[in-house]
């Protein structure tokens, strides 16, 4: 069976949602950082695992980096493709799925950005999505990642907000699964400015498998990386109390 991240209608609704205008806005940023903590310089090849609808990897190429995005919805690729072409810039992309993907082509950096990891039905699928990173890396290669992990899941854990996007008053609910081992989202749409009782349009749930940051620095080094550092932003800032999200870099 399918897994929901592979329905492009999912996607096609959600996406809007997920990624609001402040996610946009901080893509430039977030890409100067990647290029900055790998050490990049132009024409560095860098790949984006998961790109999406390209929100880093037009950025990136902006720079003037050679970047691959990845991902295994065709209709996200399709909109990447359109952000790369309005914005001028070239983007090679793949459609693929992590668990399974591999490469002639080795890469100075790889990425993968925005809580993307987490979501197969088993460990087992995760480890291999980190395997295939690892194995699209050079000898050198830099590996970002950045997700939700346990501990910033428990320091900014809400049970539910109400808010108004992309046309729908958006309804979500959090709950903790097992011993902090996973996060459930479920996402209610309604129609904009609905009140309480009105029927729903489009509902949905996930869980996210939550790793704790040092659990997934061991697990890297596992795999083969020789060094594997934990931040609390892109700006190297430490992995604390104040952390803000989970920035793990790995060296191959």
């Amino acid at each position: 069976m399918s897994e929901w991240f592979e329905s492009s209608d999912f996607w096609t609704t959600y996406a809007p949602i997920m990624f609001d205008d402040a996610r946009w806005a901080e893509a430039p940023d977030v890409a100067e950082a990647v290029m900055k903590i790998a050490g990049l310089k132009k024409a560095s090849r860098v790949l984006d695992a998961g790109c999406g609808v390209g929100r880093i990897s037009v950025e990136l190429a902006a720079l003037g980096l050679d970047v691959t995005g990845v991902d295994i919805i065709q209709n996200e690729l399709d909109a990447a493709k359109e952000s790369a072409l309005a914005e001028g810039v070239p983007l090679k992309l793949i459609n693929a799925d992590l668990r399974t993907f591999t490469c002639q082509e080795k890469f100075d950096c790889a990425v993968n950005l925005y809580t993307s990891f987490g979501y197969c039905d088993s460990q087992e699928e995760d480890l291999l999505i980190l395997k295939s990173i690892y194995s699209a890396l050079k000898e050198g290669g830099t590996f970002i990642l950045e997700s939700t992990s346990r501990e910033t899941a428990i320091m900014y854990f809400t049970s539910g907000e109400e808010f108004e996007r992309a046309g729908y008053t958006v309804r979500t609910h959090f709950e903790v699964k097992g011993a902090w081992e996973g996060l459930l989202s479920h996402w209610d749409l309604y129609p904009l400015g609905a009140p309480a009782d009105s029927k729903i349009l489009v509902s949905h749930e996930f869980v996210q498998r939550l790793y704790s940051a040092a659990q997934l620095r061991d697990i890297l080094l596992q795999i083969g990386f020789k060094k594997a550092e934990v931040y609390g932003d892109f700006d190297y800032s430490p992995y604390d109390q104040k952390a803000r999200t989970m920035i793990i870099v790995a060296k191959k």
